[in-house]
């Protein structure tokens, strides 16, 4: 019996090494420019950094004072080096969002962005309240696809104060006015 057990460990090891092998080498996804803009030679972004294109707006400044009605957005475009970067990183690779022949012929006639890739957008708006945000949990609805190179806004709004310095949000993205992905998080605030 010892010899299945190191195979298997000896094939989950392969199997890490193979997964961080492919994380490291997913700031650069085949078919981008690699000079020397931050986003595509993979440096690390700060704590509360925002780039260009990127727009946040909130209603409070301090953690201590949130309450219901209070709200955040964030507003960016997701253009094709996101959604390469995402399934390099993710190993969502599915053709509807990386080949555009093979998109073509689907019900979206093109390439979309990954539903998920989307929803982080409600993690960034939650990274922008002030204090410090741990998700407790998450519902999605995706209601449309996500073109490339769309601008989306997340629009995080607390709706209910649960205590002991957790709250209930809705969650929604839109693009153009239209709704893509309607939902709700829990979430700890501490500050």
């Amino acid at each position: 019996m010892l010899w299945p057990q190191s195979r298997m460990f000896k094939n989950a090891l392969a199997l890490s090494q193979a997964t961080m092998s492919a994380f490291s080498t997913a700031s650069q996804p085949t078919g981008t420019d690699t000079g020397t803009d931050e986003r595509r030679t993979g440096e690390d972004i700060s704590a509360g950094e925002d780039r260009p294109g990127w727009e946040t707006e909130l209603t409070v400044e301090d953690a201590t004072e949130l309450g219901v009605g209070d709200e955040v957005r964030f507003t960016k475009s997701v253009d094709d080096a996101d959604v390469r970067r995402f399934a390099a990183a993710s190993g969502d690779t599915n053709p509807i969002h990386l080949d555009e022949a093979a998109a073509s012929e689907t019900r979206f006639g093109g390439r979309i962005a990954h539903g998920t890739l989307v929803g982080g957008l409600i993690s960034a708006a939650l990274a922008r309240l002030p204090g410090t945000v741990v998700y407790l949990s998450q519902d999605m609805e995706f209601l449309a696809p996500v073109e490339l190179d769309s601008e989306l806004t997340a629009t995080c709004r607390i709706v209910e104060d649960l205590g002991d310095s957790q709250f209930r949000l809705t969650t929604v993205i839109e693009s153009d006015g239209e709704t893509c992905i309607d939902g709700e998080a829990v979430v700890l605030i501490e500050g």
